[in-house]
């Protein structure tokens, strides 16, 4: 379950709570009085007086003030009880007729006293109890939710074939095992690609020999057939000696096409560039920032372009591994808005590449004299070229501070 909404939905369920607590308190503070008990002492009162027993007693026994009609202060005291909002009752005699009136204001004091402590009480555990589910949330998100959030960007990059980023693994992580087992895959998955590509490397270089080593008895049998072709007279013999030279010709063309379709066999990669929006590139570099390689400079410029999503995010998924890769750093990444199209600046804070080999660095198979002990095909930025040029952008190698790679997206 995504965390946010999981946080989200924790939240509305503590604020309903919350208004069901206050809306029962309130209800239940409507009813502030229990009029059975405090019936009960009227009747104990108006029993008492009927015995004769002092007022003055009676009102320390009960909490109580007893106001009688024929008090002088009667009204004035009638007056302040109801300003203090003393519970008022009256007192009756044995035949049911007025006496008097009851006024009741210590207890009801204590009775408030007690429903602030009560409530207090109540906001501060429902306090504790949200405090503690969101720990136990920040908690389940850090232990268990993060752990397949970077498993979900790692198998991101190994469906793209980028298979040069470890999976880290936290210590005492609960999934440490299921973690180790997904960056073996990742290892086994890279071995399987290096020993497919130097299978492909191997036959390419054998197909190149083969041409050569063929080519040679060919031109040999071409060059006996011009020969015999000048000093032969039988027509028959000639007429031979040109079939001879025509197949001979036919297999350097055979192995010519032969060996030019295997070093050519990387044009027949798609490119179908679409009208895109600039701000799929944001996705793309998201992304990558989950491994914290890309660092964004300035704004992305927003405008309709000619892209192919696919082919982009290779190319800067490239330019970012190279980095990582060769110059042992993070990528820089910048924007800059042109007449006809936007500019992305990858840069990284390495050494950068001779000056010499700067314009070789988007040929095939080509590696520079970093490259030394680092595995790398020489493809990338070959590919990287290919695939921008047929996107109708392009593509320039520089140094500035570093190794800057500078792509650029034709607008629509």
């Amino acid at each position: 379950m995504n965390m946010k909404k999981l946080l989200v939905g924790y939240s509305v369920f503590l604020l309903a709570l919350l208004a069901l607590f206050l809306f029962f308190f309130r209800n239940a503070g409507t009813v502030r009085r229990d009029m059975v008990y405090y019936n009960d002492i009227c009747r104990r009162i108006e029993a008492a007086l009927e015995r004769g027993e002092p007022a003055e007693l009676l009102e320390q026994s009960h909490g109580c003030e007893i106001l009688l009609l024929d008090d002088e202060d009667y009204e004035h005291r009638l007056n302040e009880a109801l300003q203090r909002e003393a519970l008022v009752m009256d007192c009756h005699s044995g035949d049911h007729a007025i006496i008097g009136k009851l006024l009741f204001t210590e207890a009801e004091k204590g009775y408030e006293r007690l429903r602030g402590r009560l409530f207090c009480g109540g906001l501060i555990y429902f306090l504790i109890l949200a405090l503690a589910g969101y720990l136990l949330l920040l908690y389940d998100a850090c232990v268990f939710v993060r752990p397949f959030h970077t498993l979900q960007h790692f198998s991101r990059q190994v469906a793209k074939g980028n298979l040069d980023f470890p999976l880290a693994m936290r210590k005492h992580n609960y999934f440490g095992a299921f973690t180790e087992s997904f960056d073996l895959m990742r290892e086994e998955l890279k071995q399987a690609r290096e020993s497919e590509y130097r299978a492909n490397r191997s036959k390419k270089e054998l197909v190149a020999e083969l041409s050569h080593d063929i080519k040679t008895p060919v031109s040999t049998i071409l060059a006996a057939c011009e020969v015999l072709e000048v000093r032969e007279t039988k027509p028959d013999t000639v007429e031979k000696i040109g079939i001879i030279r025509a197949k001979a010709v036919l297999i350097d063309k055979l192995v010519k096409n032969l060996f030019h379709a295997t070093l050519e066999e990387l044009e027949v990669l798609k490119v179908e560039p679409t009208e895109e929006s600039s701000l799929v590139i944001r996705r793309m570099l998201a992304e990558l920032g989950a491994y914290g390689e890309v660092e964004t400079e300035g704004e992305l410029p927003e405008c309709l372009v000619y892209m192919d999503a696919l082919r982009l995010e290779q190319v800067i998924d490239n330019c970012v591994n190279n980095a990582w890769k060769y110059a042992h750093s993070a990528a820089s990444v910048s924007f800059a808005d042109v007449q006809e199209g936007i500019i992305l600046c990858i840069r990284d804070h390495g050494p950068g590449v001779p000056e010499e080999e700067l314009p070789r660095v988007t040929e095939k198979f080509y590696r520079g004299s970093n490259a030394k002990g680092r595995e790398g095909s020489g493809l990338g930025l070959y590919l990287a070229k290919l695939f921008m040029e047929q996107m109708r952008g392009g593509i320039a190698c520089r140094n500035e501070d570093g190794f800057v790679v500078e792509l650029f997206l034709r607008k629509v």
